[in-house]
């Protein structure tokens, strides 16, 4: 019986200890944040703004304003106690440290200062504003006129006839159920769920394909995409270009040493000759 008490007063005791609020000094990583990147003459320069944000310093506070004009959560306002609370710089960093490096909610409370729940309430909110901002001028296919501009430029660069690069990666799933890793596992070991996405020359990530398992192959996950559907159904874009005396009539798309040698994707040469 007293062993008993002993372990529900212990459990008390750490559950007290747990809901302790803790005081990050949140005001002054706001501080240090601002200095480090945000005001002119930022401790560090533009170069590692953009290496650490994955964006250009405009681009940030263009999507900062448009977000805090969609949603007030991430204004900066006093709470209940009268407190300046988190500046909206600390909530977006936050959101892209777990959406760039897959960072966990305790590696971000390092990095700027909040509590878990904060942490990943900034993570669904910052998407639903993405999608609800941005989703109809960029998360969706090129219209016509987005395809004569992809292939104009891609044909200044050298590429006649290109639509986008493609190319898929793995992204590892830590915390994979057990029952399924066999499933999931790729040739390095690890568990891993496949990404396959398409990118035009400014970095417009316009197609995406996610969650095959690790273990499938290229051809696989080719099979399971949805980005040939027009293609096998004859609704891909009607374009004429012509290259070393002949002339093509269907776009492609630029690849690695991976994919298929389909008429649809074009790869690399190692060793140009001319």
């Amino acid at each position: 019986m007293l062993v008993a008490f002993a372990m529900l007063n212990e459990s008390r005791q750490h559950h007290r200890r747990r809901a302790q609020n803790v005081d990050r000094h949140r005001q002054s990583r706001g501080k240090n944040l601002m200095e480090d990147y945000f005001i002119p003459n930022s401790l560090y320069p533009v170069s590692k703004f953009q290496e650490r944000y994955r964006m250009q310093p405009h681009l940030f506070q263009k999507i900062m304003h448009d977000i805090c004009n969609y949603d007030t959560y991430f204004i900066q306002k006093n709470d209940a106690c009268g407190v300046l609370g988190l500046l909206p710089e600390q909530k977006l960093t936050a959101a892209l440290q777990m959406l760039a490096y897959g960072a966990s909610a305790e590696q971000v409370d390092e990095i700027a200062k909040m509590g878990k729940s904060t942490i990943l309430e900034c993570l669904v909110r910052f998407c639903d504003a993405v999608k609800n901002l941005y989703m109809r001028e960029y998360l969706r296919r090129p219209s016509p006129k987005d395809l004569q501009g992809l292939l104009q430029k891609a044909e200044t660069r050298g590429f006649p006839g290109m639509i986008g690069s493609i190319d898929w990666m793995h992204s590892q799933w830590k915390n994979c159920p057990t029952a399924w890793q066999g499933d999931y596992g790729n040739r390095k070991g690890q568990k891993s769920i496949i990404l396959d996405a398409i990118a035009s020359f400014d970095t417009w990530v316009w197609h995406t394909f996610f969650g095959v398992a690790g273990s499938q192959n290229d051809l696989n996950v080719l099979g399971q995409s949805p980005m040939f559907n027009d293609v096998l159904r004859g609704h891909s874009p009607h374009i004429t270009y012509q290259i070393n005396n002949t002339i093509y009539s269907s776009a492609y798309y630029l690849a690695d040493g991976i994919y298929p040698r389909w008429m649809t994707f074009v790869k690399t040469i190692p060793n140009p000759q001319s």
